[in-house]
């Protein structure tokens, strides 16, 4: 039954493009130019894939979907398996591959999961397609530092960087939330990790930064996600004495069971707190976590950039228009794949006189990509900031928030405490 569904679903897409194509072909000067978007849009990911999706269209409306003299089609993809709901590194290699067998193709928006780009950056890569992700943050598929041998440049088999993102990644988060831990009092972490290029790298991280500001760790273990059952690793920590958890994970891979489980061996607060990074930072795990065992850990977060609510110009006008376009609170990195998609335009608009001169479809997006890596000084929702060499940006603003009780049928929420540093 989810199989049919899954297949009239794509039918009715193939449909829309059919019939926006034959709408606009008057109205589009230059011809037309795909963004292909790529992230889970089931299971526990779907508020926050649809709320990415609500910021690439944000910015293409904002553009009038016509950009340099060219119509912008969006093409909406899921890499997520309809057997687990989970991202899938095959559904995603067949993402890439038919986002760079298109012609019309000139970007691909992604991946959510940092695993995923993992797979799809080096087959957009030998392309000369730009990839431009929201929401990745694991250090390796840019940078050296916090990279795994031969990282980054085994995502780079044309030798050239194609791979953008318009956040800061996890050596920056992990760092400042070992450092944020122990000026909350922590005084023995217990350190868990879902196994995953996300999770396992920022943990990594938080682990080596502790460790060098003096907060012992206990143990830095690997949790098999898919058992319903933790209460085994659990009971470790209780023994152990650590008044942290740390996990590092996302709410796919065992958090909601992890935190909940944990009220039910008696790993509260005061005795002993927990906290996470941004990968957890969703409405969702707090209904499935609980609030009682949410509120009952002190649970923290961190996150990369600013709050919402403390953003100005630029981030504070996304933010309310957002809210007002879609009628509900935008999810953790709805802003980033605005920011990301208005990247993207910016770079067609500067690129459009080699667009223009492009004899084919691999000059065109070697043309874009190069536009996106000159990208300089441009006014973005945490401020002015800049790509780097790396393809990363030069800012490192980070949040922290905590659970607190709220109205409404969850019962708690995130709420931003601190900056960190």
């Amino acid at each position: 039954m989810r199989l049919a569904r899954v297949i009239t679903v794509a039918l009715a897409l193939v449909a829309v493009a059919i019939l926006v194509t034959a709408v606009d072909a008057q109205q589009c000067p230059k011809g037309k130019l795909r963004f292909y978007t790529s992230w889970p849009m089931q299971g526990a990911m779907l508020p926050e894939g649809t709320g990415m999706k609500n910021g690439v269209d944000l910015a293409v409306s904002e553009a009038g979907g016509l950009v340099a003299g060219y119509c912008i089609e969006v093409v909406n993809l899921d890499d997520a398996s309809p057997q687990t709901g989970k991202w899938d590194g095959a559904v995603e290699a067949e993402n890439a591959n038919k986002a760079v067998g298109d012609p019309l193709a000139i970007v691909y928006i992604g991946t959510y999961n940092s695993g995923a780009a993992k797979v799809s950056i080096p087959i957009t890569n030998r392309a000369h397609m730009a990839q431009v992700t929201p929401a990745n943050t694991y250090p390796g598929l840019t940078k050296k530092r916090g990279a795994a041998p031969g990282e980054p440049e085994i995502y780079r088999p044309g030798g050239f960087v194609n791979y953008f993102r318009p956040v800061p990644a996890d050596d920056i988060q992990g760092a400042v939330g070992a450092k944020w831990a122990k000026r909350l009092g922590a005084k023995k972490v217990y350190v868990l990790n879902d196994q995953e290029l996300y999770g396992k790298g920022i943990a990594d991280v938080f682990e080596a930064t502790a460790k060098k500001i003096g907060l012992p760790i206990v143990a830095n273990e690997g949790i098999d996600w898919k058992q319903p059952d933790q209460k085994p690793v659990l009971t470790k920590v209780r023994a152990s004495g650590a008044d942290l958890v740390y996990l590092g994970g996302v709410i796919e891979t065992g958090a909601q069971v992890i935190i909940r489980q944990m009220k039910e061996v008696g790993l509260m607060a005061p005795r002993t707190r927990f906290m996470g990074p941004d990968g957890l930072l969703e409405e969702e795990l707090l209904k499935g976590a609980t609030c009682d065992a949410a509120l009952g850990t002190e649970m923290r977060v961190t996150f990369a950039g600013l709050p919402f609510e403390k953003m100005r110009g630029v981030g504070a006008k996304t933010y309310e228009t957002y809210k007002a376009k879609f009628n509900k609170e935008p999810t953790s990195y709805a802003l980033y794949a605005a920011e990301g998609t208005r990247v993207i335009i910016d770079a067609i608009r500067r690129a459009a006189p080699a667009l223009e001169r492009a004899k084919d479809v691999t000059e065109k997006r070697e043309a874009v990509r190069k536009a996106i890596a000159s990208t300089k000084n441009f006014e973005g929702i945490n401020g002015k900031w800049s790509f780097d060499e790396n393809g990363d940006v030069d800012y490192d603003t980070m949040s922290g928030f905590k659970v607190a009780k709220a109205d409404g049928p969850i019962g708690c929420k995130f709420q931003f405490e601190t900056i960190l540093e």
